[in-house]
């Protein structure tokens, strides 16, 4: 099982980040398990500087925005 963590505010752009990542995990047939952090400290050590971000296995992979899907797939593939 993947461990991810989304950062963020809790806002939109953070639930669609978690939706896209539980689709391309269910598309890819991996088992994940979500973590939502929203606590300021927290983002700011994992060292986010702009939500959402992702963080896959304890590496973050993304920062900002929505991410695209095949990059997705591919960090959550290998």
């Amino acid at each position: 099982m993947k461990s991810v963590a989304i950062y963020g505010p809790g806002c939109k752009r953070c639930a669609a980040t978690a939706q896209m990542v539980e689709a391309a995990a269910a598309k890819l047939g991996i088992e994940v398990g979500i973590e939502k952090v929203t606590n300021a400290r927290a983002i700011a050590m994992a060292g986010v500087l702009a939500t959402p971000g992702i963080a896959i296995d304890g590496h973050l992979v993304h920062a900002g925005g929505l991410p695209d899907e095949a990059r997705l797939e591919d960090w959550l593939s290998s």
